[in-house]
């Protein structure tokens, strides 16, 4: 399908009422047109999670001007399975994605910035080898203490 307005017209054809009841439904499905106009977008909510996402979104039924409470998890399969041909997992979308290495380049930031670099790294050490859980500024406080026994 290339419009939601047309989803909307067949969900007319399925359910009952007018175009104008499912609507919002179908625009919510491809809202993500607005940031990327390739199929792709569909990755984001054309799955299993997505249609669970607009029953929380527009709640488990809408009435349409029929007087037919139709469940919103219908429409929203209706809508996948017009555009993909079946209705794919999260994991379907992710499986062959390319991992790129800003997605796995993360870092501990300093609680404070004031300190010196030379701290900074031994804190991150410390966490990197599970020698503390503390934050920066307590890791600082705890590091100089004498503790007896």
């Amino acid at each position: 399908m290339a419009h939601p307005f047309h989803h909307a017209q067949s969900s007319a054809r399925k359910f009952g009422g007018v175009a104008d009841d499912y609507q919002s439904i179908h625009d919510w499905f491809d809202c993500s047109k607005s940031h990327i106009a390739l199929p792709s977008h569909r990755v984001l909510l054309h799955h299993t999670f997505g249609i669970f996402e607009a029953e929380y979104e527009f709640g488990v039924t809408i009435q349409n001007r029929a007087g037919r409470d139709v469940p919103v998890r219908w429409i929203g399969e209706q809508h996948v399975l017009e555009d993909c041909r079946r209705i794919p997992t999260v994991a379907d979308w992710l499986k062959h994605l390319p991992i790129e290495p800003w997605m796995v380049n993360g870092v501990i930031l300093p609680d404070d910035e004031t300190h010196d670099a030379q701290d900074i790294e031994h804190w991150r050490r410390d966490v990197r080898e599970l020698k503390t859980i503390l934050g920066f500024k307590d890791w600082l406080e705890n590091r100089w203490t004498v503790r007896s026994v």
